[in-house]
C-alpha cells in the first residue's frame, strides 16, 4: 500500500525522462511534487483505475505489466530513478492502461495533473515542453509494440537484456529474474527463451541460472539485438 509522507529535500529530475525538460518545467513539476514510498510487492496503481496523476522515480524499481484476456501476466517494462510514470494521466484522466508493482522498496515524486495544469496556466509556455516530451515518451512506447509485434525472439531478447542491465553500479550487467518472468517481458515462452539463453550461454555471451543472467559480452548481444549493424 502507498504512504505518503510528508514533502523533503528530494531534488531529482536530473536524469531520465525529466531530465530532457527544460529548467523551467523541471521547477514547475518540482515544486507541485510529493513524495510517495512503496513498499516492495506494493502496487502503485491497477489497470482500470482512474488516473490523475504521474509519478517520477527516485529510487528502486518497478515493474509495469498487463494481464491477457486468458489470464496470462504480460511485462511490458521495469521502470528505475528517473523514469516517468503515468503521463498518460496528464492528457486524459481515464482508466489506468497498465498495472505498477514495485519489486522493491522504492520512492517517487506524485504530481497531480491538476497542479500541472496550474502551472501551465500561470506561464503556457510550459506546455510547448510538456508535449515534446510526452512526443518522447509516445516515440518509445510505439518502439516497444513494433518490436513485440513484429521483431524475432533472439532480438526481442537481447535488447530487453540490454535494457534491462544498463544501470551501472556495481550489479551492472546482472540481471536478477528468473527465466519465467523473462518469458513474460519478450511475450514468449519459457521454454524457448531458456533455449535461446542456453545457445549465448555456450557461445560465452552470457551465464544464466535459475534466478539470474549475467552479461559476460554486451558487445556481442548488442549485435544480436542490432543486426543491421553488422
Amino acid at each position: 500500500m502507498a504512504i505518503e509522507t510528508k514533502p523533503r529535500s528530494e531534488k531529482t529530475f536530473t536524469h531520465g525522462f525529466l531530465a530532457e525538460a527544460s529548467a523551467q518545467l523541471s521547477r514547475a513539476l518540482y515544486d507541485v511534487a510529493n513524495p510517495l514510498e512503496l513498499k516492495a510487492g506494493a502496487v502503485l496503481f491497477e489497470k482500470g483505475d482512474h488516473g490523475d496523476s504521474i509519478f517520477a522515480v527516485n529510487h528502486g524499481r518497478l515493474e509495469i505489466s498487463v494481464i491477457s484476456n486468458d489470464g496470462r501476466k504480460l511485462a511490458l517494462d521495469v521502470v528505475r530513478p528517473g523514469d516517468l510514470l503515468g503521463e498518460i494521466a496528464l492528457f486524459d484522466q481515464g482508466p489506468r492502461t497498465a498495472t505498477v508493482t514495485a519489486l522493491e522498496d522504492s520512492r517517487l515524486s506524485c504530481i497531480r495533473s491538476r497542479d500541472v495544469y496550474r502551472a501551465i496556466a500561470r506561464d503556457p509556455a510550459l506546455a510547448r515542453d510538456m508535449l515534446r516530451l510526452a512526443g518522447r515518451q509516445l516515440r518509445r512506447v510505439n518502439l516497444q509494440l513494433h518490436e513485440q509485434v513484429f521483431l524475432p525472439l533472439g532480438i526481442r531478447l537481447a535488447r530487453k537484456l540490454l535494457h534491462l542491465t544498463d544501470h551501472g553500479g556495481p550489479a551492472a550487467n546482472r540481471l536478477e529474474m528468473s527465466q519465467s518472468d523473462l518469458a513474460e517481458f519478450v511475450g514468449a515462452t519459457r521454454e524457448s527463451v531458456s533455449k535461446t539463453l542456453a545457445q549465448w550461454r555456450r557461445q560465452g555471451i552470457i551465464d544464466v541460472n535459475r534466478s539470474s543472467v549475467v552479461v559476460h559480452d554486451r558487445a556481442a548481444l548488442r549485435l544480436i539485438a542490432d543486426p543491421e549493424a553488422i
